[in-house]
């Protein structure tokens, strides 16, 4: 059954950057893989292939390879963003559709950016798509922080969190996602979902094991191929 949601002013929009606002698959995941493991060869001392496997490795069991790398090798958060997100030709590769653009501005509610991300690479992507003034707030990797412990997406617990902190009623939230185990936690705590798939089958940043691109989980809402549906 597909749901429709209506959006109007109160709606509260939490939407994810790569992938979702933005083709990060045209470009900018490329250039970010290679960042990383550059950064793990340099700073433990491994080959690239092994530099590769703990990338991956960490990405699949924490959902952020620098959780694995600041519990396992003690590397510093703020030194590993800083170094891997700098991508000088970042503003010139990133990529998104007119239409989704447009439509994100007149799409009425409230919107937040959600991102796994470091804030001041959102705010350069941000920029570039000219999108800088539409969010009324970002919400990086950086402030993912509880009791001294950085919890990204899907932290459940970060979910209710980030909620309480800026005062969002979970039950006005809508997450917009390209991944679905950040969606499956966002409708854990009471939000609702909705799986952006226009990028999704470039990326291998989709889903958890075993999902199919054409069938809509329990926990997600609705799928959309643009946010330009989200107007409908």
């Amino acid at each position: 059954m597909k749901v429709r949601m209506k959006p109007s002013p109160r709606t509260i929009w939490l939407f994810d950057l790569d992938n979702t606002v933005h083709n990060a698959s045209h470009h900018v995941f490329g250039a970010l893989n290679v960042a990383m493991t550059d950064y793990i060869v340099r700073h433990l001392g491994v080959d690239a292939e092994a530099a590769n496997r703990l990338r991956r490795g960490y990405w699949q069991r924490y959902g952020a390879t620098l959780l694995g790398l600041q519990r396992h090798h003690g590397v510093d958060v703020d030194h590993f963003l800083a170094e891997t997100h700098a991508l000088p030709e970042l503003e010139a590769q990133v990529h998104s559709h007119a239409h989704d653009l447009a439509a994100l501005k007149r799409l009425p509610g409230r919107k937040i950016l959600l991102t796994n991300a470091p804030a001041a690479y959102a705010q350069r992507v941000l920029h570039a798509l000219g999108l800088a003034r539409l969010f009324e707030r970002v919400i990086g990797f950086e402030a993912m922080c509880m009791f001294g412990q950085y919890r990204p997406k899907p932290d459940a617990r970060m979910l209710r969190w980030v909620a309480a902190r800026h005062r969002l009623p979970l039950g006005r939230c809508v997450l917009v996602e390209d991944t679905l185990v950040h969606q499956k936690a966002a409708r854990s705590v009471g939000m609702q979902t909705v799986w952006m798939q226009r990028w999704a089958r470039q990326g291998q940043h989709v889903a958890e094991p075993g999902a199919r691109m054409r069938r809509r989980p329990a926990y997600v809402d609705r799928r959309v191929g643009s946010l330009a549906r989200l107007l409908r």
